[in-house]
């Protein structure tokens, strides 16, 4: 990795990665804030492993924002292809250009330039740049303008699609047969996601600089709740902080991460439209359960009696806060 590929971001301290996310309301740790920095200062790739809603993704629009950076998102899933996250032809454009070319097929409308009729021009041109169609890789490894590459949920993708980022993570370029390697002169800030689904290869973690996001601490996630839900009564945010941490202690199919607090915090600031500050009640947390839990049986599972021991754990956050 030579000086000028990471000039874009080396120069970044740890204080401006506090900035960007002092600025974007984004409350991280110093393990965070230390890694993070690292990986931009060598240049290298960040994997984020850690719990759903614990704030992976976040991260990476964090970053975008903060550092005035294009966001490149590319959405992982199985059987994703090389076609679609690198790039693709337009075929419907190439046929139309043989067509009015002469070609097979021939009796389209022309294209107006003059080249009608020229099979050889037709042939020399359909995978020139204006046919070609970018995906997220490949976009995001041209142009001079910062960008941030975000791989989101990459464990999801079949263990196949790992040896195509590995060219594209170890020496920011890929090869396109028809216009040739392709090379990022400003290579992006790349930001991969994992659920830890399954586990991935040990060469592309060589590649990346590692941390794993822990689910949210009390402290942590009032603190999350003040900057992103501030119209909440402090006092009633730090009762769902004490829910929320008393559920995940719950057998749950899905225990709620940060982002499902949040939006939790959001409905109950919602429905308290007129300010009031007092406790929380059981009507209001099971109306608002789904704001916090995705799976029909982690709903069920509050019972009376988990819910008396929620609104328990509720009162001993709002006391310890007091």
């Amino acid at each position: 990795m030579t000086d000028d590929r990471t000039a874009a971001f080396a120069d970044a301290t740890e204080a401006d990665v506090r900035a960007a996310f002092d600025a974007e309301s984004y409350v991280a740790g110093d393990e965070i804030s230390t890694t993070v920095s690292l990986a931009l200062r060598l240049g290298k790739p960040l994997l984020v492993e850690g719990e759903p809603g614990a704030g992976k993704t976040e991260l990476a629009k964090v970053l975008a924002g903060g550092f005035d950076a294009d966001l490149i998102r590319l959405q992982c899933y199985e059987g994703l292809t090389a076609e679609s996250a690198l790039y693709e032809w337009n075929y419907t454009k190439q046929l139309l250009a043989v067509q009015a070319a002469g070609g097979p097929g021939a009796g389209a409308p022309g294209t107006g330039d003059g080249t009608e009729n020229d099979p050889e021009r037709a042939d020399d041109s359909v995978f020139a740049e204006e046919y070609l169609l970018e995906r997220p890789l490949l976009r995001a490894l041209r142009g001079d303008e910062p960008r941030v590459l975000l791989i989101d949920e990459v464990d999801r993708a079949d263990e196949a699609f790992e040896a195509l980022l590995l060219e594209v993570l170890s020496d920011f370029q890929v090869s396109v047969p028809e216009l040739g390697t392709v090379r990022a002169e400003t290579p992006p800030i790349v930001v991969i996601t994992s659920n830890r689904t399954r586990g991935l290869s040990d060469a592309l973690k060589r590649r990346c600089l590692y941390l794993h996001v822990a689910p949210p601490s009390m402290e942590k996630e009032r603190a999350i709740l003040e900057r992103k839900v501030p119209e909440l009564d402090g006092r009633v945010a730090v009762e769902l902080c004490g829910m929320a941490g008393r559920l995940r202690e719950e057998p749950l199919l899905k225990p709620p991460g940060a982002a499902e607090t949040i939006d939790w915090a959001r409905a109950v600031a919602a429905l308290r439209h007129d300010g009031a500050d007092g406790s929380i009640d059981r009507d209001e947390i099971r109306n608002t359960l789904g704001c916090l839990l995705k799976e029909v049986e982690d709903i069920k599972r509050v019972d009376d009696d988990l819910l008396a021991t929620l609104l328990d754990a509720a009162e001993t956050a709002r006391a310890e806060a007091d």
